[in-house]
């Protein structure tokens, strides 16, 4: 088969194509980044969301962003609330409100709302986290404005227990688990409460507005995800780092099963978050092993999760050997390519691995291919933001 054959141009024609060949239409269409911060990529992923659109019935957008500072964008796109430079500034997380395409997402998003009665969502998905975690006083504070009558505790207790906000969010208590007050007496007693309020919710959920009862579930399990995430940076034992990536993947996951109940959505992330296959990181003297947020939300959804990896060509002066997956698809004829994953499995035999000059540019692992949908390959990515 010619590697020709499993591939098409990359474009509004080629991407309704791709949907038509699934064995479902995706609740999900998750659309990787090999590295962050490729204006191009940006700029692509922004046509491809127009498309879906405009064409396709989709309605959401979700990035691998804070979720909590995603319901500031999502305020912002449905009813305009604050303005454009302040929302870029405190709607996300990781540097990527500065990010160009993000910039220009947001503000197409807003326009398109406003001559639409059909609202378009925006949501982030990740935690307030990092390797150090953000104080739960957030999601609990707010989760406790959606309860009615009498509350497991009382905003004093609330207080008292949290405590500054600076003995949670120790960026120190990465590398050094003394330092973190997650396995402490008020901690343990926060988790219990996190819990009990959660379980309040579901009792008064009739009396909440949908919105409202998305809105407090988001708070709900963002505030137990963090205090379970906090635990674990407590934890001494050579298990810590694993369970600590597996729980923010697992955050990931269950805010994207909430984005899935609001009908068909574009996922935005890295190829390492979106992926099926399950994750490997050497750390130090260990290899961590955990699924990605990809891999079980694919569980739970089957074919409604599809996932698009992105590949890079040439990065700068880094030129992919030509035996490598990224070298063969560089010989396409188009700038932009969507590539059959299954099929170019099939067509190519034994690649090569590449090693890339950028550290920040996770390859293709060809042994993976087949757990792709699809790949969206940009022959030449010159824009690093």
């Amino acid at each position: 088969m010619e590697i020709k054959n499993t591939a098409r141009q990359l474009d509004g024609a080629g991407v309704s194509a791709f949907l038509r060949s699934l064995p479902a239409k995706p609740l999900l269409l998750g659309l990787g980044e090999a590295r962050h911060f490729v204006g191009e990529l940006g700029e692509l992923r922004n046509e491809i969301f127009r498309h879906l659109v405009e064409h396709e019935g989709y309605r959401s957008f979700a990035v691998e962003s804070d979720c909590l500072r995603g319901v500031v964008v999502d305020d912002y796109v449905t009813m305009g609330a604050g303005t454009l430079d302040d929302v870029m500034e405190r709607g996300f997380s990781h540097g990527f409100g500065a990010s160009p395409g993000n910039r220009e997402l947001v503000r197409w998003m807003r326009a398109y709302n406003e001559e639409h009665d059909e609202k378009l969502r925006f949501y982030g998905f990740d935690g307030p986290l990092e390797y150090w975690a953000e104080s739960p006083r957030q999601a609990l504070t707010a989760l406790c404005t959606f309860l009615d009558g009498p509350l497991p505790c009382t905003g004093e207790t609330l207080d008292e227990l949290l405590g500054p906000d600076d003995r949670w969010a120790n960026e120190a208590t990465a590398m050094d688990p003394s330092q973190s007050i997650g396995q402490s007496a008020d901690a343990q007693r926060l988790r219990l409460l996190a819990d009990d309020l959660v379980a309040l919710l579901d009792t008064q959920a009739p009396r909440l507005s949908a919105k409202d009862r998305e809105r407090a579930a988001l708070y709900g399990r963002t505030a137990v995800g963090l205090l379970r995430y906090h635990s674990w940076m407590a934890d001494t034992s050579p298990a810590r780092w694993t369970r600590l990536s597996a729980q923010r993947d697992a955050m990931m996951a269950a805010n994207l099963r909430a984005v899935a109940e609001q009908g068909p959505a574009l996922v935005f992330a890295h190829n390492l978050h979106l992926q099926r296959n399950q994750s490997f990181m050497r750390f130090g003297d260990q290899t961590l092993e955990w699924w990605s947020a990809g891999a079980i939300t694919g569980t739970h959804l089957g074919d409604r999760y599809a996932f698009l990896a992105s590949a890079l060509g040439t990065v700068g002066a880094d030129v992919p050997p030509p035996d490598t997956v990224e070298g063969i698809l560089s010989a396409l004829p188009w700038d932009h390519s969507l590539i059959d994953a299954r099929r170019l499995a099939e067509a190519i035999t034994k690649p090569a691995p590449r090693v890339s000059q950028d550290f920040r540019y996770f390859p293709l692992d060809p042994a993976q291919l087949d757990l792709i949908d699809g790949v969206v390959f940009l022959k030449q990515a010159v824009r690093l933001d």
